[in-house]
């Protein structure tokens, strides 16, 4: 055993080096500190050999092994199941505390669970700090202790208590943090398990953050942040994000208060992964029809905006905001396809991919969430497109043969549709 004693920092969706509160943390003990990722194969086991989010998630760790050189230092990777992996680490080195990046998802909660458990045995500590959200799952209560589960008190709840006095301390990479000496072999792909990607991580850009609400439900302006991937895996404080987003759109910081509360929602309320958030929900009869769901999938319904959207999700791993929320209610309320397809399809897909998100937006579109729109809401995809892309230009660029004679029919009608939809629900609701 390496008998230096050692802070080790387990980064998870903390991807960075600055404004890293797991790293500030562990730097007051004024003990070395090496950074350490973990792919924990039971999560890699599931996903292809090529997953753009695990290229993604490799560049960041380039990006912070290159920091960490500075340091005469260097980030530590392992592969393998996490348990066995931390059996190993602490026979090897000296660890006095291991700090970590709270998580919130019921696997994290569980994993965490475990390891705090095997680190006790050799005396090791486990902390787990707040770092990818503003507040977590008990900062924004109602008076009686209990979680919100409707936006709009939880966001009032929220922005008063952000703007409560508060004493903002900055951590610069300069501060009195002492990286543990050590030049690790950085690993390749191969190494690992995985092949490059041809897909790719867009770079953000908060350029036009003064204009978003002025320019969000327009697909065709391709006015995106492309922030989320970076925000889902830390690569980028969510303290920078929202003092930005607080100096300069409000519209967009209550994008990110959504965030939050649906995260919070996982977490109190984790049932939610396989169950609809109003119970009565789950008693809708679904038709499922597995044709008409390769349709969607393929971007092949015959309704324009619901097939660009599809088309630009299975070729970028993108998807437009505005076009998330028809696709997602055309597949539950056009198909009656149950929700869980989408969600399933959309997290397989989507580079920015976040279970909470992912899932509490999907129970909005479907009606079966927290503060969900109601069953009876419907979108029209055709008003859907001649109000946010009347020009075509989001549609033509991805369905080339829109104006050909290739183009197929609707697989569904759109008045018969919503009308059965309605019918359906309302059964499912008595």
């Amino acid at each position: 055993m390496n008998q230096t004693p050692i802070n080790v920092i387990w980064l998870r969706r903390d991807l960075r080096i600055e404004d890293n509160t797991a790293i500030e943390t562990a730097s007051r003990q004024n003990l070395p500190i090496l950074l350490l990722f973990i792919f924990d194969e039971s999560i890699l086991n599931e996903l292809p050999k090529d997953d753009a989010r695990v290229n993604f998630i490799y560049k960041q760790l380039e990006k912070i092994n290159h920091g960490l050189a500075a340091h005469n230092s260097s980030l530590l990777i392992k592969k393998g199941e996490i348990q066995t992996i931390w059996k190993g680490l602490t026979k090897e080195y000296n660890i006095h505390t291991v700090f970590c990046a709270k998580d919130y998802e019921p696997y994290a909660i569980q994993r965490d669970k475990l390891v705090s458990q095997l680190l006790s045995q050799s005396g090791t500590r486990f902390e787990q700090v707040k770092d990818q959200v503003i507040f977590e799952e008990n900062d924004i209560l109602k008076a009686d202790g209990t979680p919100y589960t409707v936006y709009t008190p939880y966001k009032n709840k929220w922005l008063e208590k952000f703007y409560q006095p508060r004493l903002i301390q900055k951590w610069k990479e300069n501060n009195q943090a002492i990286y543990f000496q050590a030049d690790y072999t950085f690993p390749s792909r191969t190494e690992l398990g995985f092949k490059q990607s041809n897909r790719s991580v867009k770079p953000f850009s908060l350029d036009q953050l003064k204009n978003y609400q002025d320019k969000r439900d327009y697909p065709g302006l391709d006015a995106t942040s492309y922030l989320s991937p970076y925000l889902r895996f830390g690569s980028i404080s969510i303290r920078q994000v929202v003092d930005l987003a607080n100096q300069v759109n409000q519209t967009f910081l209550s994008e990110l208060i959504w965030r939050e509360f649906f995260m919070q929602i996982l977490y109190h309320f984790p049932r939610v992964v396989s169950e609809s958030f109003k119970p009565k929900y789950d008693n809708i009869q679904w038709i499922n029809n597995e044709g008409q769901f390769q349709n969607w999938c393929k971007g092949q319904t015959g309704y324009p905006i619901v097939d660009a959207g599809m088309r630009q999700l299975n070729q970028t791993g993108y998807m437009h905001n505005r076009v998330r929320m028809v696709t997602a209610s055309f597949l539950c309320k056009h198909l009656l396809i149950d929700w869980r397809w989408g969600e399933a399809y959309f997290a397989s897909k989507l580079l920015d991919y976040e279970l909470s998100s992912n899932n509490g937006n999907w129970q909005w579109a479907a009606g079966c969430g927290c503060d969900a729109a109601p069953y009876f809401r419907v979108f029209n995809p055709s008003i859907q497109l001649t109000k946010f892309d009347k020009d075509l230009e989001y549609v033509k660029k991805w369905i080339p043969e829109l104006l050909s004679g290739d183009y197929p029919t609707p697989i569904v009608d759109h008045s018969f549709s919503r009308l059965r939809a309605i019918e359906v629900y309302k059964a499912a609701l008595q």
